[in-house]
């Protein structure tokens, strides 16, 4: 039981509304918000391999290069260390990226460290999942 709080939440439930807030904003290409979540040095490991930095990330939502239709989160882990908390979460996915639709399960990692009572995202993985 996570027993650290800040305006009254808990940790974990501060992480499972930043989550939320994150899904909300990659659906609707919030970009406003999504700057807001994601830390200024971002390293982010896409499903091909490829390293993405923040800039890199907003700008695909900002211009429409990456359009999510629909998220269905599945299986979610938390684990909270102190001002650092990890999540690992099973995405259903569906939609379009340059163009080219796109449908199935990806795992996404993500670190979140909370710096100045703000929790940001400083690094993340996803993972195409078969089956």
């Amino acid at each position: 039981m996570c027993i650290n709080k800040i305006c009254g939440m808990t940790t974990l439930e501060q992480i499972i509304e930043k989550e939320e807030s994150l899904l909300q904003a990659m659906l609707t290409s919030d970009v406003k918000v999504l700057d807001d979540l994601i830390a200024d040095d971002l390293i982010f490991t896409d499903h091909t391999g490829c390293v993405v930095n923040k800039s890199e990330d907003l700008e695909a939502h900002r211009t429409g290069s990456l359009m999510i239709e629909s998220i269905d989160p599945g299986e979610q882990v938390i684990k909270i260390y102190s001002n650092t908390a990890i999540v690992s979460v099973l995405m259903q996915m569906n939609g379009q990226y340059l163009k080219q639709p796109f449908e199935g399960k990806i795992r996404y990692t993500r670190v979140w460290m909370n710096i100045d009572n703000t929790w940001k995202i400083f690094a993340g993985h996803s993972s195409a999942v078969n089956g």
